[in-house]
């Protein structure tokens, strides 16, 4: 999946309300491996130092970005700072 000309920029706390497909956004292991390398560093970052991460993800509307603090990860989650939760098939990208 490409990520849309146009990304919508949203706080954290918007996220409880968006509804996520169960397609996995990336098409190849290399990028899914890529991506869970840059989840991991932006946790460790997010716990020690409490830098914020962009990440782009997305919903059944498109594309949104977040900046926000990533607590932890899972097989299938990103748990970001106040428990929100983004579905890891639905991470694009992490900066």
């Amino acid at each position: 999946m490409r990520v849309d000309d146009k990304v919508e920029v949203i706080e954290k706390e918007e996220i409880k309300y968006l509804h996520f497909p169960k397609q996995e956004v990336l098409g190849n292991k290399r990028d899914k491996h890529d991506r869970y390398l840059n989840l991991r560093r932006a946790m460790i970052l997010g716990n020690l130092e409490h830098e914020k991460v962009k990440i782009v993800f997305a919903d059944d509307q498109g594309s949104k970005k977040v900046e926000t603090t990533v607590w932890g990860i899972t097989e299938k989650s990103v748990i970001l700072k106040q428990s929100m939760v983004i579905p890891l098939e639905r991470v694009i990208s992490i900066n």
